[in-house]
């Protein structure tokens, strides 16, 4: 545990630490690759994390999404490590909610089933070449993932995101593939 927590410090570092410009052009690019995709073109729902100031950013996805007619769905924070996936249906439906990201409206959710979801971008603070991910810390993605049975799980990242292997634990949900500028690793 002490490992992956120094580890999960050292990223979250330096993440933090790219230039605003320089994070923008990479989100942009991801997000242009990933548009081209087999996954992405045959996907009816597809599910995101609302971007935080220092992630990745996929407002861009979330416009895609909406002008292509797909499903889009965001984490909502329902408790302590759970979270439900809440169909975004417009960026109108949209308000800052817990640890300061956006969520939709409380008037105007509707829950999506794991199980129905096609794909799941997710968030993290690094990856391995095996499919293993380190999170962010809460669990969330570890006790959803596994309930989205159907989803092709995949992370947006920056390429020293990537490590050869991690700590992981019994625990810790894989991922199906990870988008990096420099390639795409699948699982």
């Amino acid at each position: 545990m002490e490992s992956k927590k120094i580890l999960r410090q050292k990223f979250l570092a330096k993440r933090a630490s790219v230039p605003i410009a320089e994070r923008d052009r990479i989100s942009r690019e991801l997000i242009e690759k990933f548009l081209a995709t087999e996954i992405y073109q045959s996907a009816k729902i597809l599910m995101a994390y609302a971007s935080m100031p220092e992630e990745l950013q996929l407002n861009e996805l979330f416009a895609a999404c909406l002008a292509d007619k797909k499903l889009l769905a965001i984490p909502l924070i329902i408790g302590k490590g759970e979270i439900r996936a809440v169909e975004v249906p417009d960026f109108d439906s949209l308000e800052i909610g817990a640890f300061n990201i956006p969520t939709v409206k409380k008037e105007q959710r509707n829950f999506i089933e794991p199980a129905q979801i096609d794909c799941v971008i997710v968030p993290g603070a690094a990856f391995d070449k095996t499919g293993g991910r380190l999170g962010l810390g809460g669990g969330y993605y570890d006790r959803f993932l596994p309930r989205a049975v159907n989803a092709k799980k995949i992370a947006f990242a920056y390429d020293f995101q990537v490590v050869e292997s991690l700590p992981l634990e019994p625990h810790d949900a894989k991922i199906n593939a990870v988008m990096t500028p420099k390639t795409m690793l699948e699982f």
